[in-house]
């Protein structure tokens, strides 16, 4: 038996990482949670983890960057739960490739999946929202956003310019959408994932000598200020970048 829901919040990205941990973040804050992802098996872990919270999970095997599958399974979720609160606009991949030695299919994939799948989701789920008269959209962007590629970097300029691009379509939206939806970005630093794993053990003392906290952070870090994001009440907040680095790069 679950308790009242707080709502339902949509997750891209939450078979593993950062999505999972703000899932479970969200899930045991009373959330139901729309699990976007296109890693079947690790999908239905997440979901099981939701489920143990006692909030309902509804995973969706798709590819974020196609902009018909977000509309589809954005129509789908309102079917099924008849609102959406939350999004949080989390999947992407890294690309350590130089200009020098990334192709154009390379690019594109790089901004179809960390920039394109935003816009997708956020066109997807705003309309219901606003008719709602209330929701919080959350993107994850980057300290690369803010300082770009340096040599312990462990994606280059592609990911830097998709992840840039996310502050201006935060910035756009908050905007746009207010005064009924905020809109707000995290920038993660160094973020110890199974993404990152590899990238970032070649080169762990560099990044760390980076890090004023002396610390990788974890997907729970900036699972948190999702949360945060999320259920703050009064929120008086859009339009924000919240950088999550450690102090990496201090503005």
């Amino acid at each position: 038996m679950t308790n009242a829901s707080t709502g339902l919040a949509v997750v891209t990205g939450a078979a593993r990482g950062i999505g999972r941990a703000s899932a479970l973040a969200l899930a045991r804050r009373g959330f139901d949670t729309a699990l976007v992802d296109r890693l079947e098996g690790e999908l239905s872990e997440a979901k099981a983890a939701v489920e143990a919270c006692g909030r309902r999970a509804m995973p969706i095997v798709t590819d974020v960057s196609l902009y018909d599958e977000a509309q589809r399974w954005g129509a789908e979720i309102i079917r099924q739960f008849g609102r959406i609160d939350v999004l949080v606009n989390n999947a992407g991949i890294s690309q350590p490739k130089t200009l020098i030695e990334i192709s154009e299919a390379e690019y594109d994939q790089t901004i179809a999946v960390n920039l394109k799948s935003q816009f997708n989701w956020c066109k997807a789920v705003a309309p219901q929202m606003l008719k709602q008269g209330a929701g919080r959209i959350i993107n994850i962007s980057s300290v690369s956003a803010n300082n770009g590629a340096g040599p312990m970097a462990v994606s280059r300029f592609a990911y830097c310019t998709a992840k840039a691009g996310v502050l201006g379509l935060t910035r756009g939206l908050a905007k746009e959408l207010a005064p009924a939806v905020t809109v707000n970005a995290i920038c993660p630093g160094s973020i110890h994932t199974d993404l990152t794993d590899r990238l970032i053990s070649e080169r762990r003392d560099m990044i760390l000598s980076s890090i004023p906290l002396q610390r990788l952070g974890t997907p729970e870090d900036i699972a948190e200020v999702v949360a945060f994001l999320a259920t703050v009440t009064p929120n008086f907040i859009t339009g924000e970048v919240i950088d999550v680095d450690g102090g990496q790069f201090i503005n």
